[in-house]
């Protein structure tokens, strides 16, 4: 029988940081993405928690958890996550990362390489930012300071696909609204984290175990062309979805055969 589900907060430098334990089995990590938060796993935690212990964490910033800097760095939101294994003796995990969650899984597979079992980055990639995207990057930051919430809906709007804006609506609004709850202080730690964050290509490529990049056709953040080049380079296995950026809503039956085939 599944263990009960856990809610618990984890202190880092005096900063609470929200997280849930579900399940048994060997342990996964989820990791969400910018603007979101561990509700973006409900249905993936229902399919695997009969298997495997889940870990779901909100990032610094993001959900309930709290602010730590004024830049929420990849590393050292890898090390948060990893004092949270700590707390709890797990000595090897597989790690999902979406987005954003998947930079920072990177950042903890070049730190501590032995721990991290399996790593899939859903949606995501290990090349920093380009020189348009950092400018992109300031300008949000500005924007967040004159019309925060128009930023957000623009934001959580454009990582879907033009025909998926429509049908998926209902799911959108909810995901604004959830944004709109986190500090704004969050919201630029982790801006200022992405655009600074360094190319872990390399990482990827001498990253040992067993890993992956689950890549959408359409997406609008991570190109796909770009994600072959990448994956390629690194010697990682992709897995084709049809999509944008959120697989996991806009095309959730096909993700999930994916995770269940690699997980």
């Amino acid at each position: 029988m599944p263990a009960e589900d856990r809610k618990m907060i984890y202190h880092y430098d005096n900063t609470p940081i929200f997280y849930e334990i579900s399940g048994n089995g060997p342990a996964v990590v989820l990791l969400h993405g910018f603007l979101e938060s561990t509700s973006m796993w409900g249905s993936i935690i229902e399919e695997f928690k009969d298997k495997r212990t889940i870990i779901s964490i909100d990032l610094p910033g993001h959900g309930q958890s709290g602010v730590i800097s004024d830049t929420h760095s990849m590393e050292l939101m890898a090390t948060v996550v990893l004092g949270i294994l700590q707390e709890h003796d797990f000595e090897s995990v597989a790690v999902i990362g979406h987005s954003m969650g998947g930079y920072v899984a990177l950042a903890m597979a070049e730190k501590h390489p032995n721990l991290v079992s399996k790593l899939i980055l859903l949606n995501s990639t290990p090349a920093a930012d380009s020189p348009e995207r950092k400018v992109n990057r300031d300008r949000a930051l500005k924007v967040i300071k004159t019309n925060r919430e128009a930023f957000i809906s623009m934001a959580i709007t454009n990582l879907f696909t033009e025909h998926s804006q429509n049908e998926f609506a209902e799911e959108i609004a909810q995901l604004k609204r959830e944004a709109l709850s986190f500090p704004s202080e969050g919201v630029t730690a982790v801006i200022r984290g992405m655009r600074d964050r360094k190319d872990r290509s390399l990482v990827l490529k001498n990253y040992t175990g067993e890993k992956y990049m689950i890549c959408a056709t359409e997406d609008p953040i991570v190109p796909f062309q770009a994600s072959e080049v990448l994956a390629k380079f690194t010697k990682t296995p992709v897995k084709k979805v049809s999509g944008g950026h959120m697989s996991l809503t806009e095309n959730y039956q096909e993700t999930i055969k994916i995770l269940h085939l690699i997980g």
